[in-house]
């Protein structure tokens, strides 16, 4: 679809294919339902994306987002919808995160492991299952995310985060999402989000512990905890995580928490964990806020 005559004629079937729906609280609301849209799609040879971007900008609701009214406005969906997250780490954490965020219509995700699934991963990781064992974590997280959401654009890099990969992790990225497993990987990546000027969005967990914490550009960000030095490969191994282990419930609340920073950060609304940590203990009920006196600017 590249000229104004094939934008005017999807306009025009887009219209006609819209249907005017009651939604949950008896409101009507015009709407364009997966099935017409994919068909669209190929019709002009256009992604999927393309043409709920259009809908939007004619004021129609893609079917799958109608619940997320009044939540997340037209504009917020269109916003989310020319978004682009970068998700380093695609296990426990990350497993979980990525498929909220095709869910909430994140339109750019790029999922960033070198790993495979292993069985011990079975016992927490939202995306191992029997069938992938062996298989690519990164290529499985954007394989589930097409299912879950096709006008999403999702890329795998099957590669680790390093000084060479980082360039081309976080070109063009919005947010950065720590879904790593030592504090080692996220000083690395905190230092490339700096460097490149992109919020990074923090999460750790341990057992029934959990923490999120927001970083933008200038702030010290996980230097408050852990110093500016970066520990040696041996003692990145020998963190609380490979100790304690994970059991399911963590990942799943912490991974909600990131997403909802993510959120925040994209739509610009709301107060995110900048400059304060949220610690959470799920075993003993036990939320605690750990704030940081810093020079960083006021927390938008």
């Amino acid at each position: 679809m590249t000229d104004s005559k094939s934008h005017d004629n999807l306009t025009r079937l887009l219209r006609e294919k819209t249907a005017a729906v009651v939604d949950p609280a008896g409101r009507k609301v015009d709407v364009i339902k997966d099935n017409q849209a994919l068909a669209l799609a190929e019709h002009f040879e256009c992604s999927l994306a393309a043409v709920y971007t259009l809908a939007m900008n004619l004021g129609i609701w893609p079917y799958r987002y109608i619940r997320n009214r009044d939540t997340l406005a037209l504009d917020d969906q269109l916003r989310l919808a020319g978004s682009r997250v970068a998700v380093i780490g695609a296990g426990g954490l990350g497993g979980h995160l990525i498929p909220v965020l095709a869910r909430l219509g994140v339109g750019h995700i790029t999922v960033v492991d070198p790993d495979v699934f292993d069985e011990t991963n079975l016992n927490r990781q939202a995306l191992s299952v029997l069938a992938n064992i062996g298989q690519s974590k990164a290529n499985e997280a954007v394989r589930a995310a097409a299912e879950i959401n096709p006008a999403v654009e999702t890329r795998s890099l099957v590669c680790p985060l390093n000084r060479a990969t980082a360039p081309e992790i976080l070109k063009s990225m919005d947010v950065a999402v720590d879904a790593l497993d030592s504090i080692r990987d996220r000083l690395i990546l905190q230092n490339a989000a700096q460097k490149y000027g992109i919020p990074m969005v923090h999460g750790a967990i341990a057992g029934f512990a959990g923490q999120v914490m927001t970083i933008l550009p200038g702030d010290l960000g996980l230097k408050h905890l852990y110093g500016n030095k970066t520990p040696s490969k041996k003692s990145a191994r020998e963190n609380a995580e490979s100790i304690l282990g994970v059991p399911a419930p963590t990942p799943c609340l912490i991974a909600g928490l990131q997403a909802m920073e993510v959120v925040k950060l994209l739509l610009n609304r709301g107060r995110t964990f900048r400059n304060r940590l949220m610690c959470v203990d799920l075993e003993s009920g036990f939320f605690n806020e750990v704030s940081f006196e810093t020079a960083d600017s006021s927390n938008p």
